[in-house]
C-alpha cells in the first residue's frame, strides 16, 4: 500500500490537542515525517516537558495512522520538546543591589551597551518587576515585542536597540499602573521572560534584578544557571550595609551564585563646569573598603554626573557616547566583569 506525506498529515488533522483547541497539524506539532515500506515515523512536539497530554495525543496519532492510512503500518512517534531558549547564551550576569536608589538599573543598562560596543552579542532582561525602567532607558517605551508561534508554543521576540536585545515586564503592563502582585505571580512572570523568549545566540545576558533579597532573586537562583552577580552600592554606610546583606544572601548554601564583585556608583560628584574636581558627597572609598573586607573585587567606580541622569531619561545610555569619560568607566566595568567571568570558567 502506497501513501504520501499528505495522507499522513490529513489523518493527523483529526487529532486534537485540547489545551489549544486545535489539531496537531495546525499547531505545527508534527515534524520530520519519514516513510519506509511499512514504517511511518514522525516527531510530536510539545511546548514543555512532562505535558500531561503526551501519552494521550501520542496514542491518538498512532490510531489515526492505523485507521486512516494503513492498518498494517508500524508507527513510531517520538516525543520532542523545543530547545532550551537559554542554551545558546554564554554567560548570564545579574546586577543586584541591597537597596533601591543606588543606580542599579543605570549600571545594568550601561553595562549591556558597553558589552555590545565591545563586539559581544548582548541582551538585557528587566527583572525589576515592580519598577521596570529599562524601556525608558533604551527609548523603547512605546514598542511592543513580537510573538512567534511555533506549534503549541508562543515565543516572545526581544526588542533590539543599540545592538542589545531588550525585554522587560514594562512592555506588557500599563506604565501608569502599579503592579500589585504576590511573590508567586512575580516569579512566574520572570520565568516567562527567561524561558518563553527566543533569545537566540548571545555572549552575555544582563539581568537587572529588583533591589533587596526577595522572591525574584530566589527564583533565579533555583531555576537558572546564573554565571555571576555584580552588586551595586554607593559609598554611604546605609547602602554598604545592605550590600553586605545581598552578598550574604548569594553566598548561602541553598543559593550559591558566584559574586563577581562590587560596583560603587555615585563614587564622587563632578560638576560639568569643573571636570577635574571631585566632591565625595556620599562618603569616600566605601565600596573599596567593602570589597577589601569581603575579599571581593571592586569592579568599577562610577562618578555622579548630570549627564548620566539626562542620558538615561532620554533613552540614550551614557555608554553610547564615545567622548564621555563616564562611557570609559562603563567600558572598563564591562571589561572587568568579563575578566572575572573568565576566571570562573577556567
Amino acid at each position: 500500500m502506497s501513501y504520501t506525506q499528505e495522507n499522513i498529515l490529513e489523518a493527523l488533522r483529526g487529532v486534537l490537542y485540547f489545551p489549544k483547541h486545535d489539531n496537531v497539524v495546525a499547531l505545527n506539532m508534527i515534524r520530520d515525517i519519514r516513510m519506509s515500506d511499512k514504517k511511518i515515523s514522525f516527531a510530536l512536539f510539545f511546548a514543555e516537558k512532562d505535558d500531561q497530554n503526551e501519552n494521550t495525543v501520542r496514542q491518538a496519532c498512532i490510531s489515526a495512522i492505523i485507521n486512516n492510512v494503513d492498518p498494517d503500518a508500524e508507527v513510531d512517534v517520538e516525543i520532542r520538546y523545543p530547545a532550551d531558549p537559554l542554551a545558546k547564551i554564554g554567560s548570564i550576569v545579574a546586577v543586584a543591589s541591597g537597596k533601591g536608589g543606588v543606580g542599579k538599573s543605570t549600571v545594568a543598562a550601561n553595562l549591556a551597551v558597553a558589552l555590545a560596543k565591545q563586539g559581544f552579542k548582548t541582551g538585557i532582561i528587566d527583572a525589576d518587576i515592580y519598577g521596570p525602567s529599562i524601556p525608558l532607558m533604551f527609548d523603547v517605551m512605546n514598542v511592543k515585542p513580537k510573538v512567534l508561534e511555533e506549534g503549541s508554543k508562543q515565543w516572545i521576540i526581544p526588542v533590539e536597540q543599540y545592538g542589545v536585545k531588550v525585554l522587560s515586564i514594562g512592555f506588557f503592563v500599563d506604565p501608569a499602573q502599579a503592579l500589585i502582585w504576590r511573590g508567586p505571580m512575580a516569579s512566574n512572570a520572570i520565568k516567562q521572560l527567561f524561558s518563553e523568549t527566543d533569545w537566540g545566540e548571545l555572549d552575555y545576558l544582563v539581568v537587572d534584578l529588583p533591589p533587596g533579597t526577595g522572591d525574584i532573586q530566589l527564583t533565579l537562583a533555583q531555576d537558572y544557571d546564573i554565571t555571576g552577580i555584580a552588586v551595586v552600592t554607593t559609598p554611604q554606610e546605609v547602602a554598604l550595609a545592605d550590600a553586605r546583606k545581598a552578598l550574604s544572601m548569594f553566598k548561602q548554601e541553598k543559593i550559591r551564585i558566584p559574586v563577581l564583585g562590587f560596583v560603587e556608583n555615585m563614587s564622587y560628584f563632578t560638576p560639568a563646569e569643573l571636570p577635574d574636581n571631585k566632591y565625595y558627597i556620599f562618603g569616600k572609598e566605601g565600596g573599596k573598603k567593602l570589597a577589601i573586607d569581603s575579599g571581593m573585587p571592586l569592579l568599577g567606580e562610577i562618578p555622579l554626573v548630570q549627564s548620566i541622569c539626562e542620558s538615561g531619561d532620554k533613552g540614550t545610555p551614557i555608554a553610547l557616547d564615545d567622548n564621555s569619560p563616564i562611557s570609559k568607566a562603563f567600558m572598563q566595568l564591562a571589561e572587568n566583569i568579563r575578566n572575572e567571568i573568565s576566571k570562573l570558567k577556567k
